[in-house]
């Protein structure tokens, strides 16, 4: 449901950006689904990581492809690879033990009863193995022994991203340009260059608020893209609105920016001032833990005035990049004005 009867957005540059985003050229490469898929190009906004991955997967000999052990070890149910306890039918075909109930105690294979027998071999085997990260095609050089390459997958600064876009349960996953890309074509986010921005929100009915009511902006600056979400929703009893941003990218990188957020009228304003969460962070966790610009709703229809029966929000904020003070070792700013 759209939160907004209309919008106005001046979103102006400051002089320090390069140029204009390339949007129309972006390229779109979704990422793989297993390690052992060709990956797109990686790289540029996504961050140091990923633009360490473009170099690897443009200049560098990859990882061989999995071993025939490893193969050995990928379950033949939901193609994942298997973890103690590892199952076997008597005919010696295995299976990992979330899919053994999966198939009603049958062996997929052979369709022999499977019982309660391990494969103690096949497990003994994976624990000598060192094997690279699934993400070794998109760059990560990682090799890690086979019970701990899991717990690292699920953190790799190269696994893909999922789509911040927050209207829907979008399952979209890809590097950062994709996103960008994807975000643009498919779910026709507004986009924009610079880092202060001006927004007006109008809601002819203030009353109807409803959970997960949004808008969504993009924004390029300092060669990153940030997402700036508004949106409505229950707080409890109370209906409030809420702004806050995020940056696409990893959580280390966020850390570099600032950001402020300005709402107000009638001689009253309500300033925010924070570091951009990571897309890594989903859109529902960043806003269940009250991370920005809350604005409840009386405080809201008093600062857009008049008979107060009609929602005008002006926000204002500006995006900044924090940099070390080569003096004193801590870091100062550099505003976009």
């Amino acid at each position: 449901m759209d939160l907004l009867d209309s919008i106005e957005c001046v979103s102006s540059s400051d002089g320090l950006e390069e140029e204009e985003p390339a949007l129309a050229h972006l390229p779109r490469h979704p990422y793989p689904k297993s390690g052992a898929a060709a990956a797109g190009n990686v790289g540029g906004a996504g961050g140091g990581a990923n633009g360490a991955a473009a170099g690897a997967i443009a200049g560098s000999p990859m990882m061989p492809p999995a071993t025939s052990v490893h193969e050995l070890l990928e379950c033949p149910v939901c193609t994942n690879s298997m973890y103690p306890p590892i199952h076997q039918c008597q005919n010696g075909h295995t299976l990992c033990s979330t899919c053994k109930s999966r198939v009603h105690n049958r062996c997929p294979t052979c369709r022999q009863e499977l019982g309660d027998i391990r494969c103690l071999a096949l497990e003994k085997v994976a624990e000598s193995l060192e094997l690279p990260c699934k993400y070794y095609t998109l760059g990560c050089p990682e090799i890690f022994p086979y019970y701990s390459k899991l717990k690292h997958e699920s953190q790799c600064n190269f696994r893909p991203y999922n789509c911040p876009y927050a209207g829907s349960e979008c399952s979209i996953i890809g590097d950062i340009p994709f996103l960008v890309a994807h975000l643009r074509d498919d779910h026709k986010v507004d986009m924009h260059s610079g880092c202060t921005f001006n927004h007006r929100y109008v809601k002819s009915n203030p009353r109807e608020v409803e959970n997960a009511t949004w808008m969504l902006t993009v924004f390029h600056c300092f060669g990153q893209y940030f997402c700036l979400h508004f949106e409505a929703f229950q707080l409890g009893n109370a209906p409030v609105y809420m702004a806050f941003l995020r940056f696409m990218g990893d959580e280390n990188e966020a850390r570099n920016y600032s950001y402020s957020l300005e709402v107000g009228a009638n001689g009253r304003k309500m300033v925010w001032e924070g570091t951009p969460r990571s897309i890594r962070d989903s859109h529902r966790k960043v806003r269940d833990s009250h991370d920005g610009l809350i604005i409840q709703r009386n405080m809201a229809l008093f600062f857009s005035g008049g008979d107060r029966k009609e929602l005008k929000l002006r926000v204002t904020g500006r995006i900044w990049k924090e940099q070390p003070n080569p003096d004193g070792g801590v870091c100062i700013p550099n505003l976009c004005s």
